[in-house]
C-alpha cells in the first residue's frame, strides 16, 4: 500500500496504536558489525536492513543514500543506540524521480509492514546526498532529518564540474551522460536549465522546520564546498530552516565521517528526542 503525504502518516499512526506486531525481516540474515543484516529485494531493487539489538521505543531508524558501509562508524553507534539501518541499491539514478519511486515503494514496506516509524533520519555522503534532499522534497513531513556528509547538492558542481565548464571540482564526463539518462533530460541545456538540484528545492523543508546537519572539508576537489555543503547551508539559514554545520579544516572529499562520531549521533539523538516529546503533548 503507497502511503501518500498527510494520508499515509495517520493510517501508521492508526496500525500501531492497535498493537499490531511488526512483521520480522525477510531475506538471508548475515551478521554486519555484530547486528543482525537481513538482505532482500523490494521493487526490484537490492536492500539491506541492520537490525540493533534493543531498538528504541518508536523504531526510528538511519537510511542510507549510497554506499552502505563505508565510513560506518556513526551508523555502528546509532545501531548500539537502538536505530535500525536501511539501504537501497538503485544506482546510477541520482536521486532522479525514478529513484525516488523505488525509496517510496521500500518505505511503504518498513513502515507499513515492519513498523518502522513514519519519519527516517537519511544519511547521505557524496552522491547518496542527491537521493536523500529528493525524498525529503518529495516528503518533508515523512523526514526527521537530513545529514550530509561532503555531499552533492548541485549536480552542477558534481557530476558537472570542470568537464562541462559548470564548476570547480574534478566532475565527470561519464557521469554526466548517467545523469542525463537518469533524469531524462534532452541535452546539457536541459539540465542546466532545471530546478531540481537540492540547492534550488530548500523551500518545503524550511516550511516544515527538518533539521540538517552538514559535515564537509574546505579542500574536497571533488564535491568543493563553496559550490554545495556551503551553499546549501547559507540558503537553507536565509529561509528560516534549522541548520547546523561541522567544516573539516584542510581535508579532501576522503575520510567522509568524524573520527569521533559522538557530534552527529547526538544530532540524530537530539532531533529524535524532540519529535517524540513533540508527537506525544
Amino acid at each position: 500500500m503507497k502511503i501518500l503525504p498527510g494520508v499515509g502518516l495517520l493510517v501508521v499512526l492508526a496500525a500501531t496504536a492497535q498493537g499490531a506486531e511488526p512483521k520480522p525481516f525477510p531475506g538471508k540474515a548475515n551478521q554486519w558489525e555484530g547486528f543482525v543484516r537481513h538482505d532482500f529485494q523490494v521493487d526490484g531493487a537490492k536492500v539491506i536492513v541492520v537490525e540493533p539489538k534493543a531498538p528504541k521505543p518508536g523504531r526510528p531508524w538511519a537510511w542510507r543514500g549510497e554506499f552502505f558501509g563505508a565510513f560506518p562508524n556513526a551508523d555502528i553507534e546509532l545501531l548500539n543506540q537502538g536505530w535500525h539501518l536501511v539501504s537501497m541499491a538503485v544506482p546510477n539514478l541520482f536521486g532522479a524521480p525514478k529513484a525516488v519511486a523505488h525509496w517510496e515503494k521500500f518505505y511503504d514496506v518498513l513502515v507499513n509492514d515492519h513498523q518502522l516509524h513514519p519519519k527516517p533520519a537519511l544519511i547521505g555522503l557524496s552522491r547518496g546526498a542527491l537521493y536523500c534532499m529528493a525524498w525529503a522534497v518529495a516528503h518533508p513531513e515523512q523526514t526527521l532529518l537530513v545529514y550530509l556528509d561532503n555531499g552533492v547538492c548541485d549536480f552542477k558542481s558534481w557530476p558537472g564540474g570542470k568537464p562541462k565548464g559548470l564548476g570547480q571540482g574534478d566532475g565527470s564526463a561519464p557521469e554526466w551522460a548517467n545523469l542525463l539518462r537518469a533524469y531524462d533530460f534532452k541535452d546539457d541545456r536541459e539540465a542546466i536549465a532545471s530546478t531540481l538540484n537540492p540547492v534550488d528545492r530548500l523551500a518545503p523543508l524550511a516550511k516544515a522546520k527538518v533539521p540538517i546537519l552538514l559535515v564537509y572539508a574546505d579542500s574536497d576537489p571533488v564535491v568543493p564546498h563553496r559550490e554545495n555543503g556551503e551553499r546549501l547551508y547559507d540558503r537553507y539559514l536565509a529561509l528560516g530552516g534549522p541548520v547546523e554545520r561541522i567544516i573539516k579544516p584542510g581535508l579532501g572529499h576522503h575520510p567522509h565521517g568524524l573520527t569521533d562520531p559522538r557530534p552527529i549521533v547526538e544530532f540524530f539523538n537530539r532531533t529524535w528526542q524532540v519529535a517524540r516529546s513533540t508527537s506525544t503533548r
